[in-house]
């Protein structure tokens, strides 16, 4: 079966079946995404798929065949996402473990609405989890990259990649 992956075409030997997510760590090496419940319920498995976010624990590796995937790894080559840089900026992650996840998710939706409102910003965060409760720095964030980069939705989803 063949995945795209980060622009990049890879060839895998998989049962069809496979989680998205198993695929993405197991046989391409890429642990960026992690494995959080098991149930899609945390968020801390989103990629995406063609744009949009999905939970790699959840979709089956024949489900997202011909479709570009994005992992944390492939939003930017240079890892300077606006979003990545406003982590940073906000110092948002403790443990850091659901940090992929909120990013990719915040990524898929600042392309569909580059100027959130903080109403907004709760309904589409609120699917992804934070053991240590870093809501107010993950909100921070995101409307500091939207504020950042005003009207620049290409730029917000990786545009190198998937571009």
């Amino acid at each position: 079966m063949e995945l795209t992956v980060n622009g990049e075409k890879h060839q895998i030997d998989a049962d069809e079946n496979m989680p998205l997510l198993w695929a993405l760590r197991d046989l391409l090496q890429l642990t960026g995404t992690k494995f959080g419940c098991g149930a899609g319920l945390c968020g801390a498995c989103t990629v995406h798929a063609d744009g949009m976010a999905i939970r790699a624990c959840l979709t089956p590796v024949k489900a997202v065949a011909g479709q570009q995937i994005t992992t944390i790894e492939g939003l930017s080559s240079a890892g300077d996402h606006p979003l990545q840089e406003a982590w940073i900026k906000h110092n948002v992650p403790q443990c850091g473990y659901c940090q992929a996840g909120q990013i990719m998710t915040a990524a898929a939706f600042l392309e569909k609405n580059p100027s959130p409102s903080e109403a907004d910003i709760n309904q589409a965060m609120s699917g992804n989890l934070c053991r240590c409760g870093t809501y107010p720095r993950i909100k921070a964030a995101i409307k500091d990259a939207a504020a950042s980069h005003p009207g620049k939705g290409d730029e917000i989803n990786g545009g190198e990649v998937n571009g």
